[in-house]
């Protein structure tokens, strides 16, 4: 077991990595306490050597390893990939290119939804992961063997993981899937959180345009805060706090100390003056540019037996393409295309969930095949058009 704790051991090792094909890499972090993932175990490994790194020893350089992260010529093999991406994304400033993510290749590989890396570990490199050490505190130091040997392993079987996963991803010739998945969960905007829509993560019972320019400029207000003071968004306001205040827009500080459970000594000092400037932007803002509640799609009455025929096919094509239907269509997404047919504004009706399920969900929708039970299972039957029904027999 290889921890390494300061960096030229890493260095040494980063120069022993060039020209492989691809790494196998896993964190080990804190966010309890913290607004930004506190990194403290990175784990690596190539196709001959694995090692933890202490991120939090003093003066540990992670530079050359991060410039392997952004090396197009090495993929970087992770699984369930997007914490650990969003952790680097905060270091680097950039994304790790290009990613395999193999929780997301076992879903296309019909392994279920969200599949465990134990589960992998157990069916593809007949290994058995200890559990124990998964919920300990990685911020204290020493580490154990124990706490090291978990951590590595979390690389080790990886490797196998991978290379049976591109196996079958190779003989099924979904590696295309797979690079559509990625390009979403390689993509900067999904990590990169603008203070200004911060407030969009906020649910309301009722939300006027004038109250959801208040919330967007205190929600701001706090998610910059938070980021500042590297604290969790509720430790600096809770979000009942923030919604009661874009309710009422206090404008004194007597107003904003009535405001359940935030205080007369937070609304007296600096961060209540800050609130109230926030809460007087948003009064401000001319009405044309208040934002206005998300349009939900109106989805006609009586569509539910035909999104339920749907869900049928949607399973149906699923198991018989061996594939999860999470990465498929979602409910929702049924919904819009009972509603609204080839109209509708979902993933389902392009790339490969088109041929998959899209394509046979607006047939079934339009009419033209049915589904029909046998004991083989549930199996789509073509329905003649009526002009070839009114043809009289030759």
């Amino acid at each position: 077991m290889t921890l390494i704790v300061q960096s030229a051991p890493l260095a040494e090792f980063c120069a022993r990595l060039k020209g492989v094909d691809y790494i196998t890499v896993d964190t080990e972090f804190m966010r309890e306490k913290t607004f930004w993932p506190q990194l403290c175990v990175l784990q690596v490994a190539g196709p001959e050597e694995a090692i933890a790194i202490d991120a939090l020893a003093p003066g540990m350089d992670l530079a050359p390893l991060f410039d392997i992260f952004v090396d197009p010529s090495v993929l970087k093999v992770f699984h369930a990939a997007r914490q650990d991406l969003e952790i680097f994304y905060h270091l680097m400033g950039r994304l790790p290119v290009p990613v395999f993510d193999t929780q997301v290749a076992a879903m296309v590989c019909g392994f279920g939804e969200q599949v465990g890396y134990d589960t992998l570990v157990a069916k593809l490199a007949k290994a058995h992961i200890d559990k124990s050490s998964r919920f300990t505190d990685w911020a204290i130091r020493p580490l154990s063997a124990k706490q090291i040997g978990y951590a590595l392993a979390d690389v080790t079987h990886l490797r196998t993981v991978y290379d049976k996963l591109k196996r079958r991803l190779d003989r099924n010739g979904r590696a295309g899937w797979l690079d559509e998945e990625m390009a979403t969960l390689t993509a900067p905007e999904t990590y990169a959180v603008d203070p200004q829509e911060s407030f969009r993560r906020l649910k309301s019972r009722s939300a006027s345009p004038r109250m959801l320019a208040v919330l967007r400029e205190v929600a701001a207000w706090r998610e910059r805060e938070a980021q500042r003071r590297d604290l969790p968004r509720n430790r600096v306001l809770r979000d009942e706090a923030l919604l009661e205040i874009a309710h009422h827009t206090p404008s004194t500080v007597s107003d904003l100390a009535r405001t359940r459970g935030l205080g007369a000594r937070l609304a007296e000092g600096s961060q209540g003056a800050a609130i109230l400037e926030a809460v007087r932007r948003g009064r401000e803002v001319p009405e044309e540019e208040c934002p206005r509640p998300e349009d939900k799609p109106f989805l006609p009455r009586g569509i539910g037996p035909l999104s339920d025929l749907l869900k049928v096919l949607l399973k149906m094509k699923c198991e018989e393409f061996d594939v999860a239907q999470k990465l498929v269509a979602s409910a929702s997404d049924v919904d819009m295309i009972a509603a609204f047919g080839p109209e509708a504004q979902v993933p389902t009706l392009h790339g490969w969930r088109l041929d998959v399920f899209g394509r046979d969900a607006l047939r079934l929708r339009a009419g033209e095949v049915a589904l029909a039970g046998s004991l083989d299972g549930i199996h789509t039957v073509d329905i003649p058009s009526q002009e070839a029904v009114a043809e009289p027999a030759p």
